[in-house]
């Protein structure tokens, strides 16, 4: 199966949290804070979404930052996704 956005949403993939610290302390996978960088997997059309004209401005293969909270959890296929708006993103890593 595939997932397709509708509308102004964006499918994300998160990136690997780090396993150690910068001083080289392991952390067990319960310490370790979700990271808040993914990879853009698959991209709405866009168009008018609640009266606005949506432009998408990420392209899959981006890196991105997304808000903590934002989204909803998706696992399909053994691997974990997040849909989120497009608005959601606060910045693409170049």
């Amino acid at each position: 199966m595939k997932l397709v956005p509708l509308g102004d949403r964006v499918v994300l993939k998160q990136v690997e949290a780090e396993e150690t610290t910068a001083s080289g302390i392991v952390l067990p996978g319960q310490a370790q804070e979700k990271p808040q960088q993914a990879e853009v997997i698959a991209v709405g059309p866009g168009g008018v979404v609640n009266g606005k004209e949506v432009k998408m401005e990420v392209e899959v293969g981006n890196t991105v930052i997304y808000s903590k909270y934002a989204g909803t959890e998706v696992k399909m296929d053994g691997t974990d996704y997040i849909i989120i708006k497009q608005e959601d993103i606060l910045a693409v890593i170049k």
